[in-house]
């Protein structure tokens, strides 16, 4: 078993007063100062699936945006609804039973419960705490550290992985097809069958000073796709154009993030989303992201079609596994 730690939900459950200083961001980073409020904002666009066209306005989104959202998907509301329920369910589980599945990196154990109290480069942590693990392919899932105490919780997660499976492969066929590219490269580019699905809880308690605090500071993902099912509390926001704006929550719709591998595939015709996630003082925010990964050995790298002399390749082949170490320990790509 990992190392206990104070959680931020046992933190959060008895703070009085003041947030400690060390999640105090700084001043360039507060969501009150930093959040568009100058007017109508643009939306992130909001796609259905099943209308004629929705691969060009899915591909139009990656470029343009590089975070869209879908409805009519596919994915049936009961199924999305029991994968809540079950990460709802751990997230109130003893404190004693949710580190029996706690990450224990120094011993390579990766997976499980954490949490964001660790500092970042500035010193500062993060208002969140997760749980993740692999879903697929079937050889790489450790069953052992998934919580075995909670009724469905298997059943609910295998059920959504499968839906999770058939959608990024039609999304990898819109965005393929967007490049002028077969309609199967990106998906046999990153893995074809033995593509990583990565399921994760983000889990947001409530925040006495929302305004200075962050969820998750600043990023673009490492993976190809992340595809995530939120709450009904706003929390996710975009960069664009100088501004940070909210991705409004659509009922029923699943939330599409283009990662770096598919910046790097595409050479950078579409683009990773820099986001972020603020938190709420009343209420806790939860969220359902799905990382989809290449294997750890495969290399990826711009597609050869897409290179030419007047659009040389911006970045350069590397197996995921090391570009996962550059990233993490912030070395140079």
């Amino acid at each position: 078993m990992g190392e206990t730690h104070q959680s931020v939900q046992e933190l959060a459950a008895s703070l009085v007063g003041a947030l400690p200083p060390e999640f105090v961001r700084s001043e360039h980073e507060h969501p009150a100062a930093t959040t568009f409020r100058g007017g109508p904002a643009p939306h992130a666009p909001v796609i259905d699936m099943s209308e004629p066209g929705c691969g060009a306005r899915i591909a139009g989104a990656a470029r343009e945006w590089g975070l869209f959202q879908v409805v009519n998907h596919g994915v049936p509301p009961p199924v999305v609804a029991e994968l809540q329920r079950v990460g709802r369910a751990f997230f109130a589980l003893p404190r004693e039973e949710k580190e029996r599945y706690a990450m224990d990196p120094a011993s390579g154990k990766i997976e499980g419960y954490g949490t964001k109290l660790q500092r970042d480069l500035e010193g500062k942590k993060t208002w969140n705490d997760f749980f993740f693990h692999v879903v697929a392919p079937p050889e790489k899932v450790d069953h052992g550290a998934w919580p075995r105490s909670l009724a469905g919780y298997r059943e609910a997660n295998e059920a959504y992985c499968l839906h999770m499976q058939r959608l990024a492969r039609e999304l990898f066929g819109h965005l393929s097809l967007g490049l002028g590219l077969e309609e199967g490269a990106m998906a046999e580019a990153f893995g074809g069958g033995g593509t990583v699905f990565l399921q994760k809880i983000n889990y947001y308690p409530p925040c006495p000073q929302p305004e200075l605090t962050l969820g998750v500071a600043p990023h673009t993902d490492m993976s190809t796709l992340t595809v995530l099912v939120p709450n009904d509390v706003q929390g996710l926001q975009v960069f664009r154009n100088g501004h940070w704006y909210d991705v409004e929550y659509v009922p029923d719709a699943l939330i599409v993030h283009i990662g770096d591998q598919i910046e790097i595939f595409s050479n950078g015709a579409y683009k990773a989303v820099l986001h972020r996630t603020t938190v709420n003082k009343e209420k806790t925010r939860m969220s359902w992201p799905v990382f989809v990964e290449p294997p750890g050995e495969l290399a990826v790298g711009p597609h050869p079609r897409l290179v030419t002399g007047e659009n040389p390749a911006r970045y350069k082949a590397k197996k995921f596994k090391e570009y996962q170490h550059c990233k993490i320990n912030k070395l140079p790509m």
